[in-house]
């Protein structure tokens, strides 16, 4: 982490946690985690303990962009449900504190693995931290939304129609040529796009292995972090995004798991997966897998698009944005393909 208590005064914020927050008590010192996170997330050490602030950037922002207050709202309405979340203290909209709205949550200490190979955790033990992960994503999405306060946290209507109208409309924005995976993808999607669900879900959005905190010493997620992206919507579509991630390259952007023998590794396969999260949903088999997956690679890939043409134009926040361009080609050729029924829906890619 590196140090950054220049972006607002220290004792001004420990001095309104003082009053806000049961049991606080400074001095305090900030650390700001280092990465990409659109929404800055520091490291308050107080006297009373450890504590994560996550505030908007400074400045002027989109209308529905950072959204601490979401993110807030969601993690309070989880606490005592089961799904593994860190505890929500206290939400600021009182922009004169430090500049932009934020909030603070409890400081969950734990281990944060980056390599869906996990090479920190022994091979006999790997099975057993994926089955954590696809235990806490069921709990979120068995989460009766209506009766935790989430009824109305998403829009009506089929998800997935929407999104792909979002995404389309996204990369449309920021297409710097003609791509024709792309093209197939957007034709092919809203034809095959499945039924709507009967009872939206309560959906994350980024659902990646380096989202959750672990337990430092055992096979348990402790804290799922970064609820920026989430909504009501088809849970499948988080499953389908988390499957989606170990299928790529192992040396990308977002490491995956592409080519590399899982059964070797001690990590179950796509098949394996799929039964299980199915199993601790009590849900049938998934129809039209290949859909939600490709699905998946789009959306990633629109994103990977969004950020080149920010790149492009300059406007681009990390130094690694032209390499995430870099990315649009492979990811719908592999959406293409699932299209197209040459991926291999359940298989160990």
């Amino acid at each position: 982490m590196q140090v950054d208590s220049n972006q607002f005064d220290v004792a001004k914020l420990a001095a309104y946690l003082t009053g806000h927050v049961e049991g606080f008590r400074g001095p305090m010192t900030v650390d700001k985690f280092a990465g990409g996170q659109s929404n800055p997330t520091f490291l308050l050490k107080a006297h009373s303990g450890n504590y994560v602030l996550r505030r908007q950037p400074p400045g002027q922002l989109l209308k529905s962009a950072h959204a601490v207050d979401r993110e807030f709202r969601v993690l309070s309405a989880l606490a005592n449900t089961g799904v593994p979340v860190a505890r929500a203290f206290h939400l600021c909209e009182d922009r004169e504190v430090i500049g932009s709205m934020f909030y603070v949550m409890s400081y969950e200490a734990g281990r944060i693995f980056w390599d869906p190979a996990l090479p920190e955790i022994a091979v006999e033990q790997r099975a057993t931290y994926y089955d954590a992960i696809l235990r806490s994503m069921a709990a979120m999405h068995d989460v009766d939304v209506a009766a935790v306060g989430l009824g109305d946290y998403g829009r009506p209507g089929n998800y997935f129609e929407r999104q792909i109208g979002v995404w389309t409309k996204q990369y449309r924005a920021a297409e710097t040529e003609r791509l024709e995976a792309m093209e197939t993808l957007i034709e092919w999607l809203p034809a095959n796009c499945p039924a709507a669900g009967d009872h939206p879900a309560l959906v994350h959005g980024d659902f990646r292995i380096d989202n959750m905190i672990f337990h430092p010493e055992k096979p348990e997620v402790i804290a799922i972090l970064d609820w920026e992206l989430s909504t009501l919507g088809d849970p499948l579509a988080d499953f389908a995004y988390f499957c989606m991630c170990l299928r790529l390259p192992a040396d990308g952007y977002i490491p995956g798991l592409m080519g590399r023998n899982r059964r070797e590794l001690g990590i179950p396969d796509e098949a394996e997966m799929v039964r299980r999260y199915c199993e601790l949903r009590g849900i049938p088999e998934i129809a039209h897998w290949n859909f939600y997956l490709a699905f998946s690679f789009f959306r990633l890939a629109a994103i990977a698009q969004g950020v080149k043409k920010r790149a492009i134009d300059g406007n681009a926040s990390s130094a690694q944005a032209l390499k995430v361009g870099e990315l649009v080609v492979p990811l719908s050729r592999l959406g293409v393909a699932l299209a197209e029924g040459h991926g291999d829906g359940v298989g160990t890619a």
